[in-house]
């Protein structure tokens, strides 16, 4: 059965981060901005920023236990040929531990980031980039280089995608990050490619003959994972993951042959899963099946509750832009 109000119980309270929580990631991003705009060295630079990775993509979830949740941001910096990849991550580092506040927190410079760690259970990762020759690259410390990088054709691809979806796409990528987080499995798989094996199953040709094969949580998950794993059967050995946006770039050297094996056959049985439980016709059943999957959040909603909204976070705002960039 699809039981969708019980899915919109478990993505409300369980799944989804709380807006509390969202709004707080959007007050922190918005003070280290205003912190590296006003740094007397790096702040003249500093063109604009923007939202990148589940943030943007209204994909994430709650952490496991006392795990820390967490958000990206682009910083866009003016190019200079007399720093090197290294030196931007240095000098984002560097503005930070020159400020009051941040000075006084632990502020890491990671191989394309520079992490500000909150201490309840938060941290926000600042990612230097340029552009160059009309193309966007991110800095790589431990390679000296940069890499090529469309974080908001990324972004653009996976809401077009999610539309197709009737916004279940988004739901169905929580739900699956919620198996790999909570669930413990296939924990090498890196949600960038996550978002986007799930997402390159959406098409519009699929409801040509079907209106409503992404009509509501369950079907969608039924199907986009079924496809998935369709498509994985068909691949035992690791497949390239191009970045979709079109910037060239592949996600797949964040893959092992082994992470992949593993990520497969979770998929494999996931899929069973979910069709044993969409399929069966015993209500007591088929809560069961989906409580074997999803855990105990998996519920009806509350007596007093006429249907179970989904909770969703608010739609990620406009990127914000400095000195001419395009938001």
């Amino acid at each position: 059965m699809q039981l969708e109000d019980h899915f919109g119980v478990l993505l409300r309270d369980t799944v989804n981060l709380s807006q509390f929580r969202l709004d707080t990631l959007d007050d922190r991003v918005a003070k280290i901005y205003s912190a590296l705009q006003n740094d007397s060295e790096l702040g003249p630079r500093v063109l604009g920023m923007s939202k990148q990775g589940s943030w943007a993509h209204r994909t994430i979830i709650n952490p496991v236990g006392k795990n820390e949740f967490d958000a990206d941001f682009m910083l866009y910096l003016e190019d200079d040929p007399e720093w090197s990849a290294k030196d931007f991550l240095t000098n984002v580092k560097s503005a930070l531990v020159r400020n009051s506040v941040y000075g006084q927190m632990p502020v890491n410079r990671k191989n394309r980031c520079v992490r500000v760690v909150y201490a309840n259970s938060c941290h926000i990762d600042i990612v230097p980039a340029i552009t160059r020759g009309g193309l966007e690259y991110v800095a790589n410390y431990e390679d000296n280089n940069w890499e090529l990088t469309d974080p908001e054709g990324f972004t653009k691809w996976m809401k077009e995608k999610d539309t197709v979806a009737g916004g279940n796409l988004r739901r169905v990528i929580r739900l699956v990050k919620f198996l790999r987080d909570h669930r413990g499995s296939f924990k090498g798989t890196r949600s960038v490619i996550l978002t986007t094996l799930l997402g390159e199953q959406v098409s519009a040709f699929r409801t040509f003959g079907d209106t409503g094969y992404y009509k509501n949580v369950p079907t969608a998950l039924l199907h986009i994972v079924s496809d998935l794993d369709e498509y994985l059967q068909a691949n035992p050995t690791k497949p390239v993951i191009m970045d979709p946006s079109g910037s060239g770039a592949s996600f797949d050297h964040r893959w092992t042959q082994e992470t992949y094996a593993n990520f497969r056959d979770r998929i494999h049985t996931y899929a069973a899963d979910a069709d044993a439980a969409y399929y069966s016709t015993d209500k007591d059943d088929s809560v069961a099946k989906w409580q074997a999957l999803f855990g105990d959040g998996f519920k009806a909603p509350a007596a007093s509750e006429s249907s179970a909204p989904f909770g969703e976070p608010k739609s990620a705002p406009a990127s914000t832009s400095l000195s001419g960039r395009a938001g």
